[in-house]
């Protein structure tokens, strides 16, 4: 992907994919409003529904058990192992690696109560079970990294990872809706060429690993805030931030590494983005599909500052 692009600039054989894709989007969107009243399972409960509580607690637990069986064995069993240790990471990747922990824990808050709320637990159990299903995971990852000689548990993380959840849990109970949600963009880089084993070889690793292509957004809903019926429900305002020049954690790592050295840059994005949530459907699948997809930022005209000084404009920005 391109980090500044103009759509009048997209080759014709780029425009004819994306055409493709729109209109399959399109067919799969009506087929799916066709079908809305076989979903009809999809509403939340009024009440209480065991059945649909139990079911929730068992596929969470069981998913997320899933995932950390199997992300230490691809990930972790490769490296030494190590007594449980923590380390000063805070200063690693200018912070980029924290924010990616605050949008994590803040996601598996909401997307865990939102699942207990179709149960019909009360809003109280939500939380609780939101906030504890975010932290228990992401806690069992820094016991991960604090056993692994390669790593170390981090304090850094540990905030970054109750400063989300809290986010999420602190709206609720201050509004009793969401009107800050953090939210991700990704577009690749050449740094991640210059080392591919740390900061990945194809699109898939690099949109985990490569720093240099990832944005993180606060988006701030407009009428939220203000309650002015001139501001459409689904328009927001994005703050985001990113960073720029990192082929490895610390600047001094790549001169002992004999790597490349890029100056380091932290860029500061103001853009419109789109609350999924927001936009007025009685679709179930889609009400759930623009839940589960809320977390990303909608590409759109965006200004950028760096923290060198530098202003920039981008037509499209992702």
């Amino acid at each position: 992907m391109l980090k500044n692009m103009q759509i009048g600039l997209i080759p014709q054989e780029q425009r004819a994919k994306m055409l493709r894709y729109l209109w399959i989007v399109l067919v799969c969107t009506m087929g799916l409003s066709a079908q809305n009243k076989s979903f009809s399972f999809l509403k939340p409960s009024d009440t209480l529904h065991k059945l649909r509580r139990n079911g929730v607690v068992l596929a969470t637990s069981g998913l997320a058990a899933t995932t950390l069986v199997g992300l230490n064995q691809l990930w972790y069993s490769d490296y030494p192992k190590s007594d449980f240790h923590f380390v000063n990471d805070n200063n690693e990747w200018l912070q980029m690696d924290k924010a990616g922990h605050f949008l994590s824990c803040y996601h598996i808050s909401r997307l865990s109560a939102q699942s207990m709320a179709w149960s019909g637990v009360s809003k109280k159990k939500q939380l609780y079970f939101g906030a504890s299903a975010a932290l228990a995971f992401m806690t069992v990852i820094e016991v991960f990294d604090g056993y692994s000689a390669e790593w170390g548990a981090s304090w850094g993380d540990v905030f970054a990872n109750t400063t989300g959840t809290a986010l999420y849990v602190g709206q609720e109970l201050l509004w009793n809706e969401q009107r800050i949600v953090p939210k991700f963009s990704f577009h690749q880089t050449y740094f991640a060429s210059q080392r591919p084993n740390v900061l990945g070889s194809s699109w898939n690793e690099q949109i985990l690993k490569d720093y240099n292509g990832q944005t993180y957004w606060l988006s701030f809903n407009l009428y939220d805030f203000t309650k002015e019926k001139t501001f459409p429900k689904w328009l927001n305002v994005a703050l985001g931030y990113g960073a720029t020049g990192m082929v490895s954690g610390y600047n001094e790592n790549s001169q002992l590494l004999n790597l490349p050295s890029y100056q380091r840059n932290r860029q500061f994005y103001l853009s419109l983005d789109i609350n999924l949530q927001k936009i007025p459907t009685k679709n179930r699948v889609l009400q759930t599909l623009f839940s589960a997809f809320n977390f990303l930022k909608i590409p759109a005209p965006t200004l950028e500052y760096q923290a060198s000084g530098n202003w920039k404009g981008h037509w499209i920005y992702y």
